[in-house]
C-alpha cells in the first residue's frame, strides 16, 4: 500500500470503530464497549482513576452507564495518523450528566484491518 493507503485505511479504521464505541456505550452495553480496546489496554479516566486491560474497563463503563450515565456525543472530533498502524484521536465530548475532553485515544490497526483503542486518556467535569 502506498502512504496516502496506508493512511486513509487508518483514518477509516479509526473512525468506524469510534462510532460504533460510541453506539454500544448509548446502547448501554459495557461489553461492547470494552471490546474496542485492545486485551492489556490503558485507561486514564480523570478524576476516577486508571484501568488496565479489557476486565477493569469493562467494570469501569458498566458502572458509568449503571449510575445512567448515556447519550455521549464527541464534539468537533480530530484523528490523525500518526504512522501506518496507529492514530490519534482528540476531542471534547458531552453526555447526559457530564462533558469533558478526551485527551488522547491511541488507536492501532488490528490484522484484521478494524481498529482497536491500546490507551485512552479523558477527563470528565460533572
Amino acid at each position: 500500500m502506498t502512504d496516502d493507503r496506508q493512511k486513509a485505511a487508518i483514518l477509516d479504521a479509526v473512525h468506524t470503530a469510534s462510532n460504533n464505541w460510541q453506539i454500544a456505550f448509548n446502547s448501554g452495553d459495557a461489553e461492547a464497549c470494552a471490546s474496542y480496546y485492545e486485551e492489556n489496554a490503558v485507561m486514564h479516566a480523570r478524576p476516577f482513576g486508571t484501568f488496565t486491560g479489557t476486565r477493569e474497563i469493562e467494570g469501569f463503563w458498566q458502572k458509568i452507564i449503571d449510575d445512567g450515565f448515556c447519550d455521549v456525543e464527541y464534539i468537533e472530533p480530530k484523528i490523525e495518523a500518526i504512522d501506518e498502524t496507529s492514530a490519534i484521536l482528540t476531542s471534547s465530548w458531552k453526555m447526559n450528566k457530564a462533558g469533558g475532553v478526551i485527551h488522547k485515544e491511541l488507536w492501532v490497526l488490528q490484522s484484521d484491518g478494524t481498529a482497536k483503542l491500546r490507551e485512552d486518556d479523558f477527563e470528565a467535569k460533572m
